[in-house]
C-alpha cells in the first residue's frame, strides 16, 4: 500500500489549523500515531469483520467517482490541446501493456507527454503551476506548543478522529489490495506501521496520513506486489523533489489527469452496476447509500459509517423475521406449551411478547426455549414480563430448554424467579 497525506484526514484538521495554528497540527499528528499503534496492539483491525462487502464496494465506487471529479478542474476552460494530450496519455496507458509490461505504462505516458510539451513548446498547466515544490529534506523538530493539559484538551479530539479515519481508510485499502493480489495481509501490523509513520511525521513538520487507494491501485496495476514497491515509491519521490525538482515542475497536468482517469476507471467496480438488480435490495441499497454519502459529503468515513449502520439494521430486521412461535394445547385444555425458535433480542422482543395469549384461562404454561437464544437484556426483560403476567393470572409457568449462554444471562439479569419480582417488574 502507498501511504501519504489524504483528503479524508485533511478534512478533519481544517478547524484545528484555522483556530490554533499549524504547530498544533504537528502535535495532533504525533498523538494520532500513538493511538494508531495502540489500536494495532489491541487488534482493532478485527472490527473490519463488521464491514460488509456492499459497504466496501460502495466505498471503492465512491472513491473512483471522487478521483474522476477531482480531475474536472483540469478539463474545464483549458486549451483544446489539453484534451488531445489526455487522450494520448490514455492511449499509451491502455495500449502499451499489449506490447510490453516491462515498464509501467502510466510512467511512460508521463515521460512522453512531458517531452512533447517541453520540446513542442506546448503551453498547458504543469505541476509547478499548482504550487511551490519542496527542494530540501524535512528537519526533525519538536512542535512549538506548550506541554500542558490544555494543549492535550485541544488536540485530543482531533487526534482520535484522525486516527480513526486514517485507520478506516487504511484497512479498506488493505482489503482492496488483498483482493487485487489474492494474498492476505497482517492488518494489525499495518495499523502499527501507520502509527509509527504518523508519530515521526509530526516531528518532521507534516500532517498525518494513511493508505491511499488510488496510488495503491496504480502500484498494484503497475506490477508492484511487495513492500519493496512502496519503499521505492517513497525514495523515488524524495529523489524527484530534491534532485529533479525543476523537471518535476514541468510535468504537464494532462499526463497526470490521464493517469488518474485510468485509476478511477480501474478502481470502479463496474460489475456492481449489473449486480444491483441481481443482489438483494438491501445489499444494493447499502452500496448505493455509501456511494451517495461519500460523494455528497466528500467524507469517506461518513459514507462507510452510514453503510455499516444500514447493514446492521437490515441484518437485525432479517434475523427478526426468522423468529418462529408454535404452541400446543394439552388434551385436557388446561395447559399450553409455547415452542420458541430464533434469536431473542431488541429487534424481536415485540414479536416474542406478542406470541403469548394472556387472556386464555390455563393452569399451566410451558415456555420451551430449546431452539432459541437470548442476546441482550431486552429479550430477558420481555421474558420476565411474560412470566410474571401469567403468574398474576394464577397460571403456573415453567421455562425450559435454555442453552448454557442464555441460561447464564437469564440467571444474571432476569427477575421473574426472584422474591422481589413484582417490585422489580415496574422498573425493568
Amino acid at each position: 500500500m502507498i501511504s501519504a497525506a489524504t483528503a479524508s484526514v485533511a478534512v478533519v484538521i481544517i478547524p484545528l489549523v484555522r483556530d490554533h495554528g499549524v504547530e498544533y497540527l504537528f502535535a495532533a499528528t504525533i498523538l494520532m500515531g500513538v493511538f494508531q499503534m495502540i489500536a494495532g496492539l489491541l487488534r482493532l483491525d478485527l472490527l473490519m469483520q463488521y464491514v460488509s462487502r456492499s459497504v466496501i464496494t460502495g466505498f471503492v465506487n465512491a472513491l473512483a467517482i471522487l478521483i474522476f471529479m477531482a480531475q474536472l478542474p483540469e478539463l474545464i476552460h483549458v486549451p483544446p490541446i489539453t484534451y488531445a494530450l489526455v487522450a494520448g496519455g490514455l492511449a499509451i496507458i491502455y495500449l502499451l501493456p499489449r506490447l510490453t509490461k516491462a515498464v509501467p505504462s502510466p510512467l511512460v505516458a508521463i515521460v512522453i507527454l512531458t517531452i512533447i510539451t517541453i520540446y513542442g513548446g506546448i503551453h498547458v498547466n504543469t505541476v509547478g503551476d499548482m504550487g511551490k515544490l519542496p527542494m530540501s529534506f524535512p528537519v526533525f523538530a519538536l512542535p512549538h506548543v506548550p506541554l500542558t493539559l490544555e494543549t492535550l484538551r485541544i488536540i485530543l479530539p482531533y487526534s482520535l478522529t484522525m486516527a480513526a479515519v486514517g485507520l478506516l481508510e487504511s484497512m479498506l485499502t488493505a482489503q482492496i489490495v488483498d483482493d487485487f493480489t489474492d494474498t492476505p495481509s497482517n492488518k494489525a501490523r499495518e495499523m502499527r506501521g501507520q502509527g509509527i509513520a504518523n508519530f515521526f511525521t509530526g516531528f518532521l513538520g507534516a500532517m498525518g496520513g494513511c493508505a491511499m487507494i488510488g496510488q495503491s491501485v496504480i502500484n498494484v496495476k503497475s506490477g508492484g506486489s511487495t513492500r519493496l514497491s512502496t519503499l521505492v515509491a517513497g525514495v523515488f519521490l524524495l529523489f524527484l523533489l530534491v534532485v529533479l525538482n525543476p523537471l518535476v515542475a514541468r510535468i504537464p497536468m494532462p499526463s497526470l489527469v490521464a493517469v488518474m482517469i485510468m485509476v478511477s476507471i480501474g478502481t470502479f467496480s463496474w460489475r456492481s452496476i449489473k449486480d444491483i438488480r441481481r443482489h438483494p435490495w438491501q445489499s444494493s441499497l447499502v452500496m448505493v447509500a455509501t456511494v451517495v454519502i461519500v460523494v455528497w459529503t466528500g467524507n469517506l468515513a461518513a459514507g462507510v459509517l452510514t453503510g455499516v449502520v444500514l447493514s446492521g439494521l437490515f441484518f437485525a430486521s432479517k434475523v427478526k423475521r426468522m423468529f418462529i412461535v408454535a404452541s400446543a394445547l394439552s388434551d385436557d385444555g388446561r395447559a399450553r406449551t409455547y415452542k420458541i425458535s430464533g434469536e431473542i433480542f431488541f429487534a424481536s422482543a415485540d414479536r416474542f411478547a406478542e406470541a403469548f395469549d394472556f387472556k386464555e384461562v390455563l393452569d399451566r404454561v410451558v415456555i420451551d426455549l430449546s431452539d432459541a437464544h437470548f442476546w441482550d437484556i431486552t429479550g430477558v426483560g420481555t421474558l420476565d414480563k411474560a412470566v410474571i403476567r401469567f403468574r398474576r393470572a394464577g397460571t403456573e409457568v415453567e421455562v425450559v430448554g435454555l442453552n448454557e449462554p442464555s441460561a447464564a444471562m437469564v440467571e444474571r439479569f432476569a427477575v421473574h424467579d426472584k422474591p422481589i419480582a413484582e417490585k422489580l417488574l415496574a422498573s425493568h
